[in-house]
């Protein structure tokens, strides 16, 4: 008889049915939702899904999605400097548009690794057109873009997508490093652009081959070619 208060004076509070809950995990628990995901958000690399987010700050997955909506309606409200964004699938902070000037006067004299132009329009071909492959792109540029691809492919904005069935040639598409440094949460969102941009079938065989390399008009590029063909400056 005088065993049995001993045993439930001694017994563990957590529920028999349940996992056992460690001391971090109930100490989760008990943080404010908003500021644990700004504490998170504020050293996040790259965006965030609220699953991650979730497991992270110990609440509901559905409790975690409805408070990123409402601060980043807030700093809207508020007019912050910086904004939560919804991209490429996860949420994460960037400084408000409005304020560019500002950030571009801190960040322009150190600023080494811009896009060249040549770049840029070759991503667009890309962003546009994909999956294709590279003497396509040359066929719309009217340009060798060798070496432009292979800066993109290095710089994770573009990647590998197989094969062409016909050709063989290697085909390209953007990443989801592309959709983020973009600012967009899917390739559908990219500006009504591509009614400019010829249809592939209607570039002939000779232009599909893409311009030949400077000295030789069968000879490939060399794999130590510089990033930006002569072609492109």
């Amino acid at each position: 008889m005088t065993d049995t208060p001993q045993r439930l004076e001694t017994a563990s509070p957590r529920d028999p049915a349940g996992p056992p809950v460690g001391d971090d995990e109930l100490e989760l628990q008990v943080l404010d939702l908003a500021p644990a995901l700004e504490a998170v958000l504020m050293i996040a690399d790259q965006p965030l899904d609220h699953l991650t987010l979730a497991q992270a700050v110990g609440h509901p997955p559905a409790d975690v999605a409805r408070v990123l909506q409402e601060l980043a309606d807030g700093y809207t409200e508020q007019g912050r400097g910086f904004e939560l964004r919804n991209v490429a699938g996860g949420w994460r902070f960037f400084s408000r548009e409005a304020f560019a000037p500002a950030v571009e006067r801190f960040v322009l004299e150190g600023q080494h690794a811009r896009l060249t132009q040549a770049a840029l329009e070759t991503m667009a071909v890309v962003a546009y057109r994909q999956p294709i492959s590279r003497s396509r792109i040359s066929a719309i540029r009217g340009v060798n873009v060798d070496g432009v691809v292979r800066t993109l492919v290095t710089r994770g904005l573009i990647t590998e997508d197989g094969a062409d069935p016909e050709s063989g040639a290697t085909l390209y598409r953007t990443t989801p490093y592309f959709l983020e440094r973009m600012g967009l949460d899917s390739l559908a969102d990219l500006p009504d652009l591509a009614p400019l941009l010829p249809e592939l079938d209607e570039l002939d065989d000779d232009a599909l081959a893409g311009p030949a390399p400077a000295g030789s008009h069968a000879d490939p590029l060399p794999q130590d070619a510089p990033d930006q063909s002569p072609n492109d400056v």
